[in-house]
């Protein structure tokens, strides 16, 4: 299949070998950012010279050590430093200063400053999110005045993704994979070695046919792509509770540059949603998902207050704080390691968690729950080997896909509702069947674009599978809800006869 994806894709593919790559895993760079690097410096055979790559990031990816000398030559020296970097905007309402931090080396909004010209000429690129990556050149302004504060200028910025995405393209190369080809060719995109989901036994070993081969499992491949339902799809929110070691951590922080992953430590109402002193917009607001880690050990100083603003938020994508209302489209992500003994579909789960989430009405909200102790433990087989597409493209298609409004209306016209169906139940299952249909199928354009027997394989009843997890829960937390399942699902008759005809043909 290489040939295939590299024909397909061209030069949006890279060649990575992550068990081996010692050299990128030492400086911590997430996916994205090291496949840029690997697509600026592979040659066509997918080698690179080390010492040319150590140069670069010698000269463009300083480490946050360095930045007081960077600081010294621009202010002292008057030089013009650039580097590679994630910056974030600001715009002051009152006074339409623009202003940017770099989080990464400490540099806030009050010791900055964007002078109008240069933000006329980058102002396309600078303006499309709460944060972007890029090549950012800075220098110093002087006081004018006495009293007047030194500022870190920004003198130009260049976004460094070196490509044009064509999201019409990737949809038609989708088309020349098989539905177990691009399963393979998603996990390759995300960092993993299609080859090192394989069926293993109760000793843990891999199970072999009687050649000596292993065993492929694509149930666990299945289980793994789940997790990225999120990225496509606008505010679908899910839980994972898994065993430590399924990778989970760095699938959500390391993966795309459009999400937002955050680890144990405390979480406030200022944090998440509106921070009412500083009259800023929380994690929600830029971010295509938040992805709340180590729920288990994170604090909520005011559980009934964060849960009064998830209930909002988790339902319309609307927040109010204060006098001030916001809309996001993030969706929220719990991941959790609970004790294997509780990893237990039909036990109560939630209750393991912090108060916040034993409320019915907040698990409510929950579309799915991925098992993540079906996902297994990350070994070196698993780690990317190959000719795989760069994740910096594919976390952009992923994004790009969030606006894609013509799968939930295929997801519409195939599904039969059926009378009496709880409305969140029907929408969880909806848009999570949109989900797979947008990462698994993203050539459908209408029902006559996808065989049945895929989208109920492949959509629809993993979809339902996931829904019904959150509402058994719900019954466990509360008793009147105790015994009620999701409804039956079906293809609506016109398309199920379809396929009927299709089979006997």
């Amino acid at each position: 299949m290489t040939e295939k994806l590299r024909k397909a894709f061209d030069s949006m593919v890279v060649y990575k070998d992550l068990a081996k790559t010692n050299f990128f895993t030492a400086l911590s760079l997430p996916s994205f950012l090291r496949d840029w690097l690997l697509q600026r410096f592979e040659d066509e055979n997918g080698e690179y010279k080390i010492e040319e790559l150590a140069e670069f990031i010698q000269e463009y990816l300083p480490r946050r050590e360095q930045w007081t000398g960077i600081k010294d030559r621009v202010v002292s020296d008057s030089e013009r430093v650039k580097f590679l970097a994630k910056i974030v905007i600001d715009i002051n309402i009152k006074t339409s200063e623009k202003t940017f931090a770099l989080p990464d080396y400490g540099l806030t909004h009050s010791d900055t400053i964007i002078e109008d010209q240069v933000w006329d000429d980058c102002r396309a690129e600078l303006a499309t999110g709460k944060e972007v990556w890029g090549v950012v050149e800075i220098g110093y302004r002087r006081p004018a005045e006495p009293k007047e504060k030194g500022k870190i200028k920004l003198v130009s910025f260049q976004n460094f993704c070196p490509y044009t995405i064509d999201l019409d393209y990737y949809k038609e190369a989708r088309k020349q994979f098989s539905v177990d080809e691009w399963i393979d060719v998603v996990l390759g995109a995300i960092d993993y070695n299609a080859a090192g989901y394989v069926k293993v036994g109760q000793d843990g070993k891999p199970i072999k046919d009687e050649n000596g081969k292993t065993i492929p499992d694509p149930a666990a491949k299945l289980n793994m792509l789940k997790r990225l339902l999120p990225f496509v799809e606008k505010r679908l929110n899910l839980v994972e509770l898994a065993p430590p070691g399924t990778a989970k951590s760095y699938l959500f922080g390391q993966v795309s540059k459009y999400g937002w992953l955050t680890t144990g430590g405390s979480m406030t109402r200022a944090k998440m949603f509106y921070d009412i002193a500083k009259r800023t917009t929380g994690l929600v607001s830029g971010n295509d998902y938040v992805a709340l880690d180590e729920i288990g050990k994170m604090q909520f100083p005011d559980a009934a207050e964060m849960a009064s603003a998830l209930q909002g938020y988790m339902e319309q994508g609307v927040f109010k704080v204060g006098n001030f209302s916001g809309v996001a489209d993030a969706g929220v992500v719990i991941l959790g390691n609970i004790d294997e003994k509780y990893m237990n579909e039909f036990e109560s789960m939630f209750v393991q968690l912090p108060s916040v989430f034993h409320d019915r009405a907040i698990v409510d909200r929950f579309h799915g729950f991925i098992k993540g102790w079906e996902i297994p433990r990350m070994t070196d087989d698993m780690k990317a080997r190959g000719w795989a597409l760069n994740s910096e493209y594919f976390c952009t298609i992923m994004h790009l896909l969030r606006d894609e409004g013509l799968y939930r209306a295929v997801v519409d016209a195939l599904i039969e509702v059926p009378k009496g169906a709880d409305t969140r139940d029907t929408e969880a299952v909806k848009r999570l069947s949109a989900a797979y249909l947008k990462l698994l199928f993203p050539h459908v354009k209408s029902p006559e674009d996808i065989e049945i027997r895929d989208f109920v394989n492949y959509c629809l009843r993993p979809s339902t599978k996931m829904r019904s997890i959150i509402k058994y829960q719900m019954g466990l937390l509360d008793p009147r809800f105790k015994g009620k399942n999701i409804p039956t699902f079906k293809i609506k008759e016109q398309y199920a006869e379809k396929d009927k005809t299709a089979d006997n043909g």
